[in-house]
This record gives structure tokens, sequence and C-alpha cells, in this order.
């Protein structure tokens, strides 16, 4: 890949020529996370690479915590020419940010025929009103890691199928002395515990707002924190879970001190290496359960976009930079930590050798992923779920008086 005109779509070729042309050098700056997903040192290799292809192009590379990212997006959006010209964002902004003017509508950028090419649910990562506001390029779920050894020790022969049989298993785990603590998740009051709750919410079949009001107070979504709560009553959830981020997960799991641990794609890889993980080879990984009568399967839509900020002065040369890490043969180098939005690249030997279970996983959970509200006031609805759901957790409301408290608050948001 040597020409510039394989990393650019349609016309913006020949106008990133002639900026290239007008000016010795065009420094872009982007913004990247830097838990999960694509590590940074991945991040840095697909840059140098855009770099070697385009002379005369350079990428200045920020990386925050997830926590962090729409608040520095949101501050760089009245920053004029000094903002950012790439941005990675999360599947529940574009309402938001659309809404605000904060990312440029792409949509005329995007070749037709990518529509078919890549999952229905990449595309919702960065789709609003009818319009697309960037590439996605995080294809992400949620799913149920296992500890393949805990479970044979105790006489357990297969992952859960439901989240019933799930909760049945840790107290077999539990009962035989294998582990005190079966299950471990990432219930901080953050956006990692949502993640969570939506997951159980969908094999429940719930809903979080039904003609624009909330009914997470009832059904589904009520059933998946009575869930939460009764997995800590019984002793089956680490009680630190309500402390925990993905990495604390993945840090505990990958110490063998849980048997089953819900987390992203990236936890596949780094539990699996010696070098990350006291278990590795002994790691497998499933969809998450489902739910007797209701759902086979559960998935929350976790998938990230990268973009460009309206007030970006070098959009053509950002998209030429969004192209090439969104290109499939990229995707696919680096296909460890985060899988491809490609549907073909699934058949891909390059993508599968390795994480063949991982793969199965995702064929089924990538068709079933579930949106978290997609509404411009995103934030402040799920802040406001946050620390209701977690007075739950923590034992100081019960389930009822916190979802009723949220349903209130969130009334007078909307």
């Amino acid at each position: 890949m040597t020409s510039l005109g394989r990393l650019l779509f349609g016309s913006a070729m020949a106008t990133l020529a002639m900026a290239q042309a007008a000016s010795a050098e065009t420094k872009l700056n982007a913004l990247f996370m830097s838990q999960a997903a694509y590590s940074e040192a991945d991040i840095k290799a697909m840059t140098e690479k855009f770099e070697a292809a385009n002379p005369g192009v350079s990428v200045d590379l920020e990386f925050v915590p997830y926590e962090a990212l729409h608040d520095k997006i949101v501050a760089a959006s009245g920053a004029g020419d000094d903002g950012y010209d790439v941005v990675l964002f999360d599947v529940i902004w574009p309402a938001e940010f659309a809404t605000r003017g904060f990312l440029t509508d792409v949509t005329d950028r995007i070749p037709a025929d990518y529509t078919e090419q890549v999952f229905d649910g990449a595309w919702t990562t960065v789709e609003y009103g009818g319009k697309r506001y960037g590439m996605p390029w995080i294809l992400d779920t949620k799913y149920l890691f296992y500890n393949e050894e805990i479970l044979s020790k105790a006489g357990i022969s297969a992952p859960p199928k439901t989240w019933n049989e799930l909760a049945d298993q840790a107290r077999t785990i539990k009962a035989k002395g294998v582990l005190e603590y079966p299950l471990v998740w990432s219930w901080s009051q953050s956006e990692a515990m949502i993640c969570d709750f939506t997951t159980l919410t969908a094999a429940n079949n719930g809903k979080f707002f039904e003609e624009g009001a909330p009914v997470f107070t009832v059904g589904g979504a009520k059933d998946a924190v009575s869930f939460m709560k009764a997995t800590l009553d019984e002793g089956l959830t680490n009680p630190a879970s309500r402390e925990y981020f993905e990495e604390d997960v993945r840090r505990v799991f990958s110490n063998g001190e849980a048997a089953f641990a819900l987390n992203w794609t990236y936890m596949n890889a780094l539990a699996n290496d010696p070098a990350e993980s006291k278990v590795a080879g002994k790691v497998k990984v499933a969809p998450a359960p489902g739910v007797d009568g209701k759902s086979v399967a559960s998935s929350v839509n976790g998938s990230m976009g990268l973009g460009i900020p309206s007030n970006s002065p070098h959009a053509d040369e950002a998209w030429a930079y969004i192209s090439f890490l969104t290109q499939k043969e990229i995707q696919e180098d680096y296909s460890k930590l985060s899988l491809p939005i490609w549907k073909a690249s699934y058949d891909n030997p390059k993508v599968t050798e390795g994480q063949e279970d991982l793969i199965a996983a995702a064929k089924q959970s990538i068709s079933v992923m579930y949106p978290r509200p997609l509404v411009p006031s995103y934030t402040e609805v799920s802040d406001i779920l946050q620390k209701n759901i977690h007075e739950v957790l923590l034992g100081q409301a019960d389930v009822d008086a916190a979802l009723a408290a949220a349903s209130d608050r969130v009334k007078r948001i909307r």
C-alpha cells in the first residue's frame, strides 16, 4: 500500500493532494482512549504506516481514559482550529454530538457498497437522523469469559446458556469450595456498569423508553437490577465489583480469582497471554447468556467510531486518516484486541486463527447487540441510572424505589 489514492474515498484524493502541495506538512490532532480495544501500541503502529504512505501528513496522538473522552470532545468543540481533527466516539454519543453540531456529516464520503460489507450493528455506532457522522472502527460487545479449569473442578462440563444457569453454576463452584466469589463484574458507578445492566436488560427483553417515556422501572430492566443485587446478596459476586472497572475485572479473572467475567473483546488476548495472566490456556469465551423463553443470548452495543469535529481545518486529511485506520486490511492486521467491522474478515484465517471460540461467539453476539438509549440527553440519563442502580448494589435502596427515583429525574430532563 504505497499510493495515496488507496487510502482515500472518492474525491478526497484530489483535495488532499492539493492540500499537501500548499503546505510542507499538515499535522492532525487525534484523540483516542487508553483502555480496551486497540492498544496504544497498535494505534501508534497503524499511524506510523499511514504517515509513511502519506508524506506531508503527520498525526499527533492523544490518549485519555474512556471516562474523560466525552468531555474532551465537548471541550474541544469551542477551541477553533486548535481542537481535534479526528476523535474516537462512543455509540451512545452521536445523538448528542449531531444535535449540538460537534461532528461533521460524512455520509457522502462513504462509498455506497460499504453499507452491505460492514455489519449493521457497526453502522448504528455512527448514525443519527439518517446521516452518518463517521466510520465505525471498534465493533465490540461484552462476552462471557469463563475459566474452563475451575468449571471442571466443580464438575461442570459446559458454560451456562442462561443467566439462571450461570447463577446455578456459581452456587456449585462456591458450595464445593473451589472459589469464594465465582463472579466478577465492572459495577463501579460508571458507564461500565450501565453496559452490564443493558446486557441483562436485553436478555430479559426489557426496554428503557417507550414513546419517549422511561419504562425501566418494570419488566426486563427491573429484572436485570434484581439479578445483579441477588448475586451480591448470595455471595456469588465479588463485592469489590461495586468498585471495579473493566481492567479490574480483567486483573481479577487473570489472577484465577473468578470463574466467570463479562468483558469486552480485548480481554480474550490478554487473559490468554502468559505474560499478562496466570490462567492463560484455561480461558474460554461464549456469548453472554439469555433467559428461558425470552432470549438465547444477550449483547450490548459497545462499538465506537472515528469522526471529524466540525471545527477541524483539515477535514480531507482527517478523512484520509480515518479511511486508513478503518480499512479491512489494517483491521485484519490488528484483530487480536478488536475484531473488524467487515463481515468478510470473519472467514479470514488471519483473524480467526487462535481465537476460534471468540469468533464463534462474535457471530452470535454481534447479531443481537442491544443499544443503550439513543437520546441526545444520554449522558444525563446514564448518570442518573448509574447513581440509582449503584445505591441498590450498595444496599442503600431497594430496586423499586431506586428505579422510580431514576425515572422521576429522567422525566425532568427530557
